[in-house]
């Protein structure tokens, strides 16, 4: 997936409807082709307009949007913002994960209890950080001075801004659950801990202790 201007819209790594019953089909086409797609037209011409930016990464633009321009910053916090969200939060996911869908013994899974006591006190205090979203935004776990913790974000801000290397994230913006869970929001973390790709989150969490990693 290119991580520089032109960004495109790669396909899901499933099917639309490879996560049913626990995010339905039309939501995936929706969020994915639409909501995500909008964020990259816009990223894009905003790029073609602003020639600094074009051998900028995503990660890069998250970190130095404060520095840029004032005409600049709120347009590149939001649209690359909104692109590197939603391409991590479709990424952290997978199907056929079983309805418990428990740690596996890796290193993500033995940091995370040794941070939060357990697999039940890491789901209670993450689905209750998500759930502290007013609005819009996400839920996040990170890695930050070496330690895990539990972040949220407005809108499409990101923990990158901040220095925190991002390991895991839900999307609590309505129109990532409203079609099949209302407005019910705590149903649908629940649903979401039941595809969340395991090993993918421990990739991550084992990359980000390397060292000069994540510099893009």
């Amino acid at each position: 997936m290119n991580n520089r201007y032109p960004f495109v819209n790669g396909p899901l790594p499933y099917g639309y409807d490879a996560l049913e019953p626990f995010i339905d089909e039309k939501t995936m086409q929706l969020h994915h082709d639409r909501h995500l797609q909008k964020y990259i037209d816009d990223l894009n011409a905003l790029i073609e307009k602003e020639p600094m930016l074009k051998g900028m990464t995503l990660e890069t633009m998250l970190r130095v949007w404060p520095r840029l321009p004032a005409r600049l910053r709120i347009p590149v916090r939001n649209n690359a913002g909104g692109v590197y969200n939603h391409r991590f939060f479709f990424s952290g996911m997978k199907p056929d994960c079983g309805e418990d869908n428990g740690m596996s013994d890796n290193r993500l899974a033995r940091a995370l209890k040794k941070q939060f006591g357990s697999e039940k006190e890491f789901r209670e205090q993450f689905k209750q950080a998500a759930l502290s979203v007013f609005g819009s935004g996400y839920a996040w776990l990170v890695l930050e001075n070496g330690r895990l913790a539990i972040t949220t974000s407005a809108n499409q801000n990101t923990p990158v801004t901040l220095g925190m290397i991002p390991i895991l994230s839900i999307d609590v913006w309505e129109h990532a659950y409203y079609l099949k869970h209302y407005n019910v929001r705590a149903a649908y973390i629940d649903d979401w801990f039941s595809v969340i790709d395991r090993d993918a989150a421990d990739r991550r969490f084992c990359a980000a202790l390397r060292p000069n990693t994540h510099r893009g």
